[in-house]
This record gives structure tokens, C-alpha cells and sequence, in this order.
């Protein structure tokens, strides 16, 4: 049985629109008290605390660059592309741990570039995938908008797994 935890998780939500058309809103449930550096990093990157030179750093208008058959990979607001990482501890941090598992659809992790670079950038699953496990660090879980999750999903895409149509988070924050 697995014990809850001693203070309320965050939750922190996207509103995802595909060019101009609002797609739905996706609330996520952050897992503090397993992974609470990763999930802080995230929190700060929905609500625009993170400031540089006065200016709110963090997802909103950021874009969905990479959508395949088992995830949806965003948050790179830096370049847009995959290639940018900044994070609220610098430009990465570690890996922080390896405890939950990819086991399923609607599951946040971090996206990196190898061990121990993480940044900016996450991913959602959209099925199964134990070939992630060990390798990025799962922080969060889809608690409402799995539908729009969906959409984004099955988006036409080009080169590279990118969007035909821009996927784009318009607003976040927490709940």
C-alpha cells in the first residue's frame, strides 16, 4: 500500500492550443515528495517565478517540438527546437532519481540529452515505455485533460517528429 504524502502535491496545469484552435486544458500532479527538485523546477517553469532580466522565464507559449507513438515532448523555450536547456538551478542539474517507472500513458518526465542534463524540457507518455526507464526521471502524472493529451498525439507531423501545425501552451500556472 503506498502511504500519501505528508504535504499536498502540487498541481500544475497547460492550456494547449494547435495554431489558432484551443485544444483543452491538461493538469498535471507533481510528485514532490519523491522527486521534489525536478517537480520545484517544473512548478517555477508553470507559474513564470523564474525571472531573468525582470522577464517571466518558463512554458508559457512554448511548443510541443517532437510528438511520436509513445510521447509528446515540449518545453524548450529557449530555441524551440530541442536543442535549448535552462532550468531553475542552472543551465541542467542531475538526475535526481530513477524511483517511478514509465509504466503507462500520461506520465511527466524529464526529456535530457544523456545522464545528469536535465533542463527545461519534458516529455508525456502516451503508452508503456520501459525502454525510458533508468534514463529520464518520471516527476508527475496527467490528472485531467488525458483527451487533449490525445489530440496533441495525433497531430500530423513532418521531419523529425515536428508538428505540421504548431502545439503551443498558451497559458500555465498552478492550480
Amino acid at each position: 500500500m503506498t502511504s500519501m504524502p505528508k504535504e499536498p502535491r502540487p498541481i500544475v496545469f497547460f492550456d494547449v492550443a494547435m495554431g489558432d484552435t484551443p485544444l483543452g486544458r491538461i493538469k498535471f500532479e507533481l510528485f514532490s515528495d519523491i522527486t521534489p527538485k525536478t517537480a520545484e523546477n517544473f512548478r517555477q517553469l508553470c507559474t513564470g517565478e523564474l525571472r531573468k532580466n525582470a522577464v517571466p522565464q518558463g512554458y508559457k507559449g512554448a511548443t510541443f517540438h517532437r510528438v511520436c507513438d509513445f510521447m509528446v515532448q515540449g518545453g524548450d523555450f529557449l530555441k524551440g527546437d530541442g536543442t535549448g536547456s535552462m532550468s531553475i538551478y542552472g543551465e541542467k542539474f542531475p538526475d535526481e532519481n530513477f524511483e517511478m517507472k514509465h509504466d503507462g500513458p500520461g506520465l511527466l518526465s524529464m526529456a535530457n540529452s544523456g545522464p545528469n542534463t536535465n533542463g527545461c524540457q519534458f516529455f508525456i507518455t502516451c503508452k508503456e515505455t520501459p525502454f525510458l526507464d533508468g534514463k529520464h526521471t518520471v516527476f508527475g502524472r496527467v490528472i485531467d485533460g488525458m483527451l487533449t493529451l490525445r489530440k496533441i498525439e495525433n497531430v500530423q507531423t513532418g521531419p523529425n517528429n515536428r508538428p505540421k501545425l504548431t502545439v503551443k501552451i498558451t497559458e500555465c500556472g498552478e492550480m
